[in-house]
């Protein structure tokens, strides 16, 4: 594992018209491995993400990935394109089922860094709440 700087641009467009995307971004610092283009990558949630308290990790391969949370925030999604599941999405407020289906992955990591890009559906209870994506960026730290 080495230090690295991780970028994550989000996005979510909810299921009416009147629904604007709504667009996050943020720089952190994290923890991060990859060999034949699959590893992990994990850093602390801060309070601007609203998970303070909360380790994330996304171990992925070429082909799919699984993100979990650790800590004030416990969920675990797994990332295959065309595959549906469900987990539970734990928070201080309450436990909520989540479903969610990916539709487009897209992995360019190696040894150095590189890109992780997820597009995925989100529903609760079989009804549609919105289109998400992640787009995942890790540079090496200066000094490395």
């Amino acid at each position: 594992m080495k230090d690295v700087i991780i970028k994550i641009v989000a996005s979510q467009t909810g299921d009416s018209p009147q629904d604007r995307d709504e667009l996050a971004e943020f720089t952190t610092e994290g923890r991060y491995a990859c060999d034949g283009g699959s590893g992990s990558i994990s850093y602390q949630e801060s309070e601007l993400t609203g998970m303070e308290g909360t380790r994330t990790t996304i171990r992925f391969t070429p082909e799919r990935a699984e993100l979990s949370r650790e800590g004030t925030v416990t969920s675990r999604m797994y990332f295959a394109p065309g595959k549906r599941n469900t987990f539970l999405y734990e928070t201080p407020f309450g436990t909520a089922t989540v479903g969610l289906e990916t539709q487009r992955y897209r992995s360019t990591l190696t040894e150095t860094g590189g890109e992780l890009e997820i597009g995925y559906v989100v529903d609760f209870d079989h009804a549609f709440v919105g289109t998400n994506a992640m787009h995942i960026t890790i540079t090496e730290q200066r000094g490395q």
